[in-house]
């Protein structure tokens, strides 16, 4: 009989092997993979012997399923909390047991922890969320999107499906100068940023390291009624993870500073010059958010980046607006609780939820494993 129980670390390498076939299309895992996902989910900072992934194992005893769980110690209002994040959801042989992924979720939902959550629920998971009472968060299930070079935007959307379209580079960074060139300073369009930027004056982003921008997380997040709070060590793994992600570039940090010296934000994203930098994460003061996110896409335009990508949060979406920010929907961010009141929290915009507090910054989104 098939039955769903807690990962262990002898069924590392099936399931590392079942995230490749589901995943990737490809037949084989390289035992980096195996390593990196043992080290995620049993034993790196913060991982919670209670709140563990799960394995669907079929009448055979052969691993066919799959949810991968993250532990996240978390806070509302003071009171101490431990949430779930809910990552890759996978199930094979679907014509024995259609329903082991479903049955997955139910034992996931099921489990010790207070909150449970992903920022990366697709439509059938949103639908199996939903069917157990989660709830879908609107405002922080958009991707932002902000183009800083056209053509050199357009090429790299193009070059992801037909490799040669790179060789159209050059012709597409002296299309992207000509037109830049010919717009004035601080002027507004959605197709382009001018040459000149746009971040207001008074405003500086510096250049920091790993542990300049973790030592200003805990004063950004504190305004969040519903926000992490890391174990020991957890939030430099998650950063140091988020670095070794070469396919999309270095990961760069800043912080950015008002004309008396005061740190008013900070914000982390990937570059690789000539492509569409991931922002990982901003973090603003109350009322700063707009001044931080002119100087993120002036950094990214200083350093040659087409276009930046990120993942809306509600405290940002104010600034968003007018800035010639587009917004696409590529993914849902969903939560469960049977608390109401941690529900109605999320619903009210009040969490902290996306980037370090997420998914994005694992490995297994956008790294390789060669």
């Amino acid at each position: 009989m098939s039955e769903i129980r807690s990962l262990d670390h002898a069924d590392v390498p099936a399931v590392a092997g079942m995230f490749q076939r589901v995943f990737r299309d490809e037949r084989t895992a390289s035992p980096a993979l195996a390593d990196y996902m043992r080290q995620l989910y049993l034993d790196g900072p913060g991982c919670d012997p209670e709140i563990r992934p799960l394995v669907h194992v079929n009448d055979e005893g052969r691993i066919t399923g799959f949810v991968g769980v993250n532990a996240l110690p978390m806070t509302l209002n003071g009171r101490h909390l431990r949430a779930a994040i809910c990552g890759s959801l996978m199930a094979e042989d679907r014509e024995s047991d259609p329903l082991a992924g479903a049955r997955l979720m139910k034992a996931f939902l099921a489990g010790p922890q207070d909150l449970s959550f992903s920022e990366t629920a697709s439509e059938v998971s949103v639908q199996m969320w939903t069917r157990l009472r989660g709830v879908v968060l609107p405002q922080y299930s958009l991707d932002w999107v902000r183009v800083i070079r056209p053509a050199t935007f357009s090429l790299s959307v193009a070059s992801n499906r037909i490799k040669p379209a790179r060789l159209a580079a050059p012709f597409a960074r002296a299309l992207d100068r000509f037109y830049r060139k010919r717009m004035g300073q601080g002027e507004q369009r959605w197709s382009a940023l001018p040459e000149a930027g746009a971040a207001p004056a008074g405003f500086t982003a510096t250049e920091t390291d790993r542990s300049g921008f973790a030592a200003v997380v805990d004063q950004f997040t504190a305004p969040f009624p519903l926000r992490p709070e890391w174990s020991d060590g957890q939030l430099d793994h998650i950063l140091a993870d988020a670095e070794k992600k070469p396919e999309q570039g270095e990961l760069a940090y800043a912080l950015v500073t008002a004309r008396t010296g005061a740190v008013v934000g900070a914000f982390a994203y990937y570059v690789k010059a000539g492509e569409i930098g991931r922002v990982l994460q901003i973090l603003a003061r109350p009322g700063q958010a707009g001044p931080v996110i002119d100087c993120l896409v002036d950094e990214a335009s200083r350093r040659g980046l087409a276009g930046l990508r990120g993942r809306t949060q509600p405290a940002l979406m104010e600034a968003m607006l007018g800035r010639r920010i587009a917004f696409v929907h590529v993914a849902s961010t969903v939560v469960h609780s049977r608390d109401q009141t941690i529900v109605e929290a999320c619903r009210d915009g009040q969490g902290f939820f996306n980037g370090i507090s997420g998914e994005y910054w694992s490995r297994l989104i956008g790294g390789s494993f060669d």
